[in-house]
């Protein structure tokens, strides 16, 4: 199989590398569409939301990963759900629409009002808690017919999937726990990559 590659523009891009290191997955840092098509499945980590859609749009990668999309798995954490999502609420920036979510950018507050808090989790039919680190981070405001809900702070959505796409309001990579990094990997890469 293809190395995992994660966008390697700003943010932990470094944490979800390692990551994925320790899950035995090789990896490759992504700036490049010529490196985007190198790899099984792209990870988009946080960041700033409009760096990173200036930084597509300059460098012609909002149309590689549109077109990458079609046929591969995507991961969105924090930035990386805000880029991914269909509409945004106060955002000059065009986003990438590829997934059918109404999210508000920042919408917990700045960075002083970032927080840890346990949230809900359901993968593989399986219900447990997840330490949810967010960092100025967006709330989804609505979720399109074909998504499924797979995390919730309260009543908050805060992870999700449709299709090849999965995505996190919060920063799994900044804890020690792999299981949603594990289950990106065994749900939507391998079983993509499956032969028919």
């Amino acid at each position: 199989m293809k190395p995992i590659g994660v966008l390697a523009i700003q943010g932990d891009f470094e944490k979800h590398k390692q990551m994925l290191h320790n899950l035995g997955q090789e990896v490759i840092e992504v700036r490049t569409a010529e490196e985007l098509f190198q790899t099984a499945a792209l990870i988009i980590p946080g960041g700033e939301s409009t760096t990173l859609v200036k930084f597509f749009r300059e460098f012609g990668l909002d149309k590689s990963i549109r077109e990458y999309a079609a046929a591969h798995a995507l991961m969105g954490t924090c930035a990386g759900l805000i880029v991914l999502s269909r509409r945004v609420d106060n955002f000059a920036e065009n986003s990438l629409g590829l997934i059918d979510l109404e999210v508000k950018r920042n919408a917990y507050g700045r960075q002083r009002e970032s927080f840890v808090d346990q949230i809900q989790i359901n993968l593989n039919g399986s219900a447990s808690v997840f330490t949810g680190v967010f960092i100025r981070a967006p709330r989804i405001a609505s979720c399109g017919d074909k998504i499924k809900v797979l995390g919730r702070h309260h009543d908050d959505t805060v992870m999700a999937s449709s299709d090849n796409i999965l995505v996190c309001t919060f920063h799994p990579e900044l804890t020690a726990d792999t299981r949603i990094h594990e289950y990106f990997i065994n749900k939507f890469v391998h079983e993509q990559n499956r032969p028919e």
